[in-house]
Protein backbone atom coordinates (compact mmCIF):
# COMPACT_ATOMS: atom_id res chain seq x y z
CA UNK A 1 0.00 0.00 0.00
CA UNK A 2 1.53 3.63 -0.77
CA UNK A 3 0.94 6.32 1.51
CA UNK A 4 2.16 9.68 2.42
CA UNK A 5 3.52 10.46 5.67
CA UNK A 6 5.31 14.17 6.90
CA UNK A 7 8.58 13.97 8.48
CA UNK A 8 10.99 16.81 9.80
CA UNK A 9 13.59 17.28 6.97
CA UNK A 10 16.50 15.99 9.01
CA UNK A 11 15.00 12.98 9.88
CA UNK A 12 14.41 12.63 6.09
CA UNK A 13 18.07 13.20 5.40
CA UNK A 14 19.17 10.61 8.14
CA UNK A 15 16.97 8.22 6.96
CA UNK A 16 17.70 8.37 3.28
CA UNK A 17 21.64 8.25 4.16
CA UNK A 18 20.88 5.39 6.69
CA UNK A 19 19.26 3.35 3.22
CA UNK A 20 22.18 4.40 1.06
CA UNK A 21 24.33 3.08 3.90
CA UNK A 22 22.95 0.02 4.44
CA UNK A 23 21.46 -0.88 0.37
CA UNK A 24 18.22 -0.56 1.13
CA UNK A 25 15.49 1.53 -0.72
CA UNK A 26 13.44 3.99 1.89
CA UNK A 27 10.57 2.33 1.52
CA UNK A 28 12.37 -0.91 2.46
CA UNK A 29 14.01 0.93 5.61
CA UNK A 30 10.65 2.66 6.66
CA UNK A 31 8.81 -0.65 6.38
CA UNK A 32 12.11 -2.52 8.89
CA UNK A 33 11.37 0.94 11.26
CA UNK A 34 8.00 1.01 11.52
CA UNK A 35 7.80 -3.08 12.10
CA UNK A 36 10.20 -2.87 15.10
CA UNK A 37 8.58 0.56 16.34
CA UNK A 38 5.14 -1.59 16.50
CA UNK A 39 6.84 -5.02 17.72
CA UNK A 40 8.35 -3.21 20.84
CA UNK A 41 4.99 -1.40 21.85
CA UNK A 42 3.10 -4.41 21.59
CA UNK A 43 3.91 -6.88 24.03
CA UNK A 44 1.41 -9.87 22.49
CA UNK A 45 3.44 -9.55 19.35
CA UNK A 46 6.69 -10.69 20.62
CA UNK A 47 5.03 -13.32 21.87
CA UNK A 48 3.23 -14.06 18.57
CA UNK A 49 6.51 -13.36 16.74
CA UNK A 50 8.06 -16.50 18.84
CA UNK A 51 5.61 -19.00 18.07
CA UNK A 52 5.66 -18.60 14.71
CA UNK A 53 9.26 -18.70 14.96
CA UNK A 54 9.25 -22.05 16.93
CA UNK A 55 6.70 -23.61 14.78
CA UNK A 56 8.79 -23.39 11.63
CA UNK A 57 11.24 -25.90 13.46
CA UNK A 58 11.47 -29.52 13.24
CA UNK A 59 9.11 -30.88 16.17
CA UNK A 60 11.33 -34.58 15.77
CA UNK A 61 14.02 -34.61 18.82
CA UNK A 62 17.52 -34.56 17.19
CA UNK A 63 19.48 -37.67 19.22
CA UNK A 64 22.90 -36.30 18.45
CA UNK A 65 21.34 -33.06 19.97
CA UNK A 66 19.88 -34.87 23.19
CA UNK A 67 22.72 -37.19 23.89
CA UNK A 68 25.28 -33.93 23.98
CA UNK A 69 22.62 -31.85 26.71
CA UNK A 70 22.27 -35.24 28.56
CA UNK A 71 26.17 -35.52 28.74
CA UNK A 72 26.50 -32.22 29.47
CA UNK A 73 23.71 -32.13 32.29
CA UNK A 74 25.46 -35.48 33.89
CA UNK A 75 29.11 -33.30 33.94
CA UNK A 76 27.61 -30.53 35.68
CA UNK A 77 25.26 -32.07 38.57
Amino acid sequence: MKTAVSIPDDLFKRADEMARRTGKSRSLLYQEALSEYLLRRDPGAVTQAMDESLAEIDAQPDSWLAEAGRRTLERNE
